[in-house]
């Protein structure tokens, strides 16, 4: 059998999978104490990162492949019904899975995350990271990790944490993440067409995907239906460390 992602089970009952964002691992949903909440829970650490090895042969890097790999994982442990919630690079995958898996996710909470396209200007920073994973590795995790908190101060623990976990990333699965997400599909057509399958949580001080950009792209979707939307003050883009009850009532509870 092909190796499979790393994964993790917590819990009985109805599937939900969690994915992590970019440099990050299924340890960053430790914050919202899992085996608390009913169901159960798959934590998949996505290709190249946390204790998952990067395997892909393409020459293109791409989100699909990532979502693949999901996929795999889910048929091993035979899952049949399920929902995703997806952190930042990690809503991409699940978004991708809702567009293309045999077995489609019947639910997707993209958590500080978004559906469309990256502009000229992101995909030319993609590249820039792209190169700069071989060149200089430890220089961009740090300058990185700390932005996406918006008090780095008071989660300075949890900030090294991290640093030290993408530290054992390798270059190329970081190069390999920065442009898969530069490739990536723009799923406003999807999800203007399946707005009641999807939920987005969203720091109101992310600095990587900003409220106003989000509002403005829902309202580009012209539909009379939109996606449940629950914005949560005083958290950047680790809504889950930064807001941990809100994540946990938006995520478990409904808004």
């Amino acid at each position: 059998m092909a190796k499979l992602l790393h994964y993790q089970t917590i819990g009985k009952g109805p599937v939900t999978v969690y994915l992590h964002g970019f440099l990050e691992s299924s340890s960053m949903w430790k914050s919202l104490n899992l085996a608390d909440n009913p169901g159960t829970h798959i934590l998949i650490d996505l290709p190249g990162h946390g204790k998952s090895l990067l395997l892909d042969s393409m020459s293109e890097p791409t989100i699909r492949f990532m979502a693949e790999e999901v996929e795999k994982v889910l048929a091993y442990l035979k899952v049949q019904d399920y929902r995703v919630v997806g952190h930042s690079m990690g809503g991409y995958v699940a978004l991708s899975l809702l567009a293309h898996a045999a077995l489609k996710p019947k639910h997707v909470t993209l958590l500080n995350s978004n559906y469309w396209s990256d502009s000229e200007a992101k995909k030319a920073d993609r590249l820039r990271v792209a190169r700069i994973a071989y060149s200089g590795k430890q220089l961009f995790i740090n300058e990185a990790i700390p932005n996406l908190f918006v008090d780095s101060k008071k989660f300075k623990i949890q900030i090294e944490a991290l640093k030290n976990e993408a530290a054992n990333m390798t270059s190329d699965a970081i190069a390999y993440s920065a442009l898969a997400m530069r490739n990536r599909n723009d799923y406003s057509e999807l999800v203007a067409q399946m707005p009641t399958r999807i939920q987005i949580i969203h720091g109101a001080l992310d600095r990587l995907v900003s409220v106003e950009e989000l509002q403005n792209r829902l309202g580009m979707l012209n539909n009379a239906t939109l996606p449940d939307v629950v914005i949560i003050p005083h958290a950047g883009h680790m809504a889950h460390w930064e807001a941990t009850s809100e994540a946990q009532r938006a995520l478990f509870f409904g808004a």
